[in-house]
């Protein structure tokens, strides 16, 4: 098996499902070492009450190829991320290859089709505690131990690829926010080689979004017949491989600053969705018009 990333340490900072978990697995069939971390573990769910964990995620890690770590951390507590790079600065004699800020959780406080000012303020207070503070406090502390071997590839997971209104302010303000703080983040980099980009998916058929419409992934696109849009959709894999890709590209630092997609990068890397398809959600919501401003 081609394992272009093997001898690469990675942490996926919220891989306990969705994109975390498809883009942890996805870097374990390239061969790294990946730290799987999200406060859902066995025994102790998060207050979001999903039934998946980081320990799967890190199984699927091992059963791929690489080799998944599993750590239960609370990133918005900085005591817990600092003492996550401590360990893993440690354990890896300081290598730390890539980062990925993906937790999110937001999913529950965003109230669509609602004014800012009629909405619960605290549910969008705290949706930029979940998805915007935590990716903060990650890089702080991630961030030196690639400054220190002058090189690393960083990625910001965020939801479209430019600073347009995304349907609610609360959840725009997020999405755009880790979008921003790529594009800074490699300003403030450039000068140590360390790479620093945002990555969208496009319609993410997560273990939620299967839920969300009553369908399994074995049957997904009869959630069709209520969403025409879902049968764009792209499973978590695919954003998977576009990091896989990402990290093995010995020269990704030309793409620092830049805010990329899967389906872009499905075009320059040819890489596949898990079930064969090549999911272009950028064309498709062009001929939608989902675009227009």
């Amino acid at each position: 098996m081609n394992q272009p990333l093997k001898g690469k340490v990675a942490l996926v900072a919220g891989g306990t499902r969705g994109a975390g978990r498809g883009i942890a697995s996805r870097l374990g069939e390239a061969g790294a070492t990946v730290y799987v971390t999200g406060r859902s573990s066995r025994g102790n769910l998060s207050e979001m009450g999903r039934p998946e964990t980081i320990e799967e995620t890190a199984e699927l890690v091992n059963a791929l190829g690489g080799e998944g770590i599993a750590v239960r951390v609370d990133h918005s507590q900085e005591s817990e991320v600092k003492a996550l790079l401590e360990r893993i600065d440690g354990e890896q004699n300081g290598q730390l290859d890539i980062l990925v800020n993906d937790i999110w959780g937001g999913e529950d406080l965003t109230h669509w089709d609602t004014p800012f000012w009629e909405q619960p303020l605290e549910d969008g207070l705290k949706m930029q505690r979940t998805a915007v503070l935590t990716h903060m406090i990650t890089s702080y502390y991630a961030a030196p131990l690639m400054v220190r071997r002058g090189q690393g590839l960083i990625v910001e997971i965020t939801d479209g690829f430019d600073y347009r209104y995304r349907g609610n302010l609360y959840y725009s303000l997020a999405k755009v926010s880790t979008i921003h703080l790529a594009v800074s983040m490699a300003e403030e980099l450039r000068k140590h080689k360390v790479t620093s980009v945002a990555l969208s998916p496009g319609f993410l058929r997560s273990e939620y979004m299967l839920d969300y419409f009553g369908v399994t992934e074995e049957n997904w696109q009869d959630a069709g017949e209520k969403d025409p849009n879902f049968l764009m959709s792209e499973t978590p894999a695919y954003i998977g491989r576009a990091v896989a890709a990402l990290a093995a590209d010995p020269e990704v630092y030309k793409k620092t600053g830049q805010i990329l997609t899967t389906w872009g990068l499905s075009e320059e890397y040819s890489f596949e969705d898990v079930d064969g398809r090549r999911p272009h959600w950028g064309r498709y919501a062009e001929q939608q018009g989902f675009y227009k401003d």
